[in-house]
């Protein structure tokens, strides 16, 4: 960069709102502290003179301070979820049981969930037996006699 290059505080402001307006359009957090930073080191520059130099570093570490800080203060969403299945469908019938309506033959067979149909991997069983599903694997239900 050049000698001549000066920053002044206004060019911090108009440089941390275009960052806080990206975010909206690139959430995840990180274009907001860097906006919020450069709005920071504006208002230090209003007050005491510093080089460009000394603007970028400042710039740099509150932004990369305020980022880490933020990622370690935010509260943990997705350990509070009641419904941690909700999007895996089949992982929310392992433990449940069910009477096979058609038999498992050589391994495979279809067993019928509410409104939809699996395919079941496991022993061959006749029709009638009941059986759990130990596991899910994508579209196939894995499951055992009880």
């Amino acid at each position: 960069m050049s000698e001549n290059l000066v920053l002044v505080y206004w060019h911090w402001w108009v440089i941390g709102l275009a960052l806080i307006a990206l975010e909206a359009f690139v959430p995840g957090a990180v274009f907001l502290w860097m906006g919020i930073s450069a709005l920071v080191v504006g208002l230090i520059v209003a007050f005491v003179t510093l080089g460009w130099p000394a603007q970028l570093v400042l710039f740099g570490l509150l932004s990369l301070a305020s980022f880490f800080a933020y990622r370690r203060l935010r509260p943990r969403r997705d350990l509070l979820s009641d419904a941690p299945t909700l999007n895996r469908r089949g992982a929310s019938y392992v433990g449940r049981q069910f009477t096979l309506a058609e038999p498992i033959v050589n391994g495979v067979g279809r067993l019928r969930v509410d409104d939809s149909q699996w395919r079941i991997s496991g022993i061959d069983a006749p029709a009638g037996v009941t059986v759990r599903v130990v596991r899910a694997d994508g579209a196939t239900l894995h499951v055992e006699r009880v």
